[in-house]
């Protein structure tokens, strides 16, 4: 597919708008977050990562208003450490009565718009920190392309639908402005939020197309007085995000359902997931054991979030997981865990 320039419209509007010295100069605010993990860990297989973990961030962001109220804005987010790819994300955007389009390095629309049950610990049952404490499959019902160099569309919410769709050339292009040989991906996905008589409803339906195969998904929730209930089901195919040459195995399906309570500072948050996985391709355990091949993953996750202050949370995760895989080296791997630490946003 040929580079489809989805933003000339958009970007004509501006220019044609009138001169822009009018408003105010773009300037850079600072923001981020920063969390400082201490956790314990036993399983059967492999040696138990019993550990500290971090992930920190700094963002930079700033935007202005042109004279015909049109925002124009940019997002740039430093990673605190990495062994690779030091920015995040980086992307600008332009906001009008015609919805938001952004280019740049940014989730996909899917990604961005699909709901998954409640949970507010460290750790989480799905697409969460699960695998950097023990060695397991890690479910996710939104199994997004991630990071990648992207045009995306969102549409105006109307009644509380909105509508997103996300187009990349090359998968490839994530970390080598050259690359030239990835996949297209084309992302989609419609959300709805709305309040009746102090019931909170949300639904999304997500997908992405990336190589020769697909996945898609349905989240929910529901909150009322105190309470959120949520649950997602996500589909993939073998062949997706597959390259000519890469291990084939079956689809994949998982699912989650959890919820939380909020009690003045604090919320808590019981959450489950379960996976059948087709095709778990990783190259080894913590302690080099071949992991790859299919089974079935259980996990539950009981979290918990007190606000100690304004952007200071403690959080703490005990969690327990199950995985059963065809691999003879693993067999069956289970244990359980503790998470606790501090998460600051700024």
């Amino acid at each position: 597919m040929k580079k489809i320039l989805f933003a000339s419209s958009a970007l004509v509007a501006v220019a044609a708008a009138g001169t822009a010295q009018a408003s105010e100069p773009i300037k850079l605010s600072v923001g981020g977050y920063m969390e400082q993990w201490a956790g314990v860990a036993d399983q059967d297989v492999g040696e138990s990562k019993n550990a500290f973990q971090s992930d920190t961030e700094v963002h930079f962001s700033g935007k202005t208003t042109l004279d015909n109220g049109i925002e124009v804005g940019a997002k740039i987010e430093l990673e605190g450490e990495t062994s690779s790819d030091q920015i995040d994300e980086q992307y600008l955007y332009i906001n009008g009565g015609f919805g938001e389009v952004r280019l740049g390095k940014d989730d996909s629309a899917a990604d961005s718009m699909g709901f998954t049950a409640p949970s507010v610990g460290p750790v989480g049952v799905n697409d969460g920190d699960l695998t950097n404490w023990v060695d397991a499959y890690l479910i996710d019902t939104v199994p997004s392309s991630g990071d990648q160099k992207r045009f995306t569309y969102y549409s105006p919410n109307i009644s509380g639908f909105q509508l997103g769709f996300s187009y990349a050339d090359d998968s490839g292009s994530n970390n080598n402005d050259t690359a030239t040989d990835g996949d297209n991906i084309l992302s989609a996905g419609i959300n709805y939020q709305g309040e009746f008589d102090g019931i909170a409803l949300g639904f999304s339906a997500t997908g992405e197309n990336q190589g020769e195969g697909n996945w898609y998904g349905l989240g929910a929730t529901v909150g009322f007085g105190n309470f959120v209930v949520g649950t997602s089901w996500g589909h993939i195919e073998d062949d997706y995000a597959q390259g000519e040459n890469s291990r084939t195995g079956d689809d994949t399906d998982a699912f989650d359902v959890g919820v939380s309570y909020a009690m003045d500072a604090a919320t808590v948050s019981l959450t489950y997931g379960y996976a059948e996985y087709g095709n778990r391709d990783i190259d080894s355990s913590s302690d080099g054991v071949d992991l790859s091949g299919t089974g079935e993953v259980s996990t539950v996750d009981l979290g918990m979030s007190y606000a100690l202050g304004a952007g200071v949370a403690w959080k703490s995760s005990i969690f327990w997981f199950d995985d059963e895989s065809d691999n003879a080296a693993i067999a069956d791997n289970d244990g359980y865990g503790a998470v606790t630490g501090i998460a600051l946003t700024f």
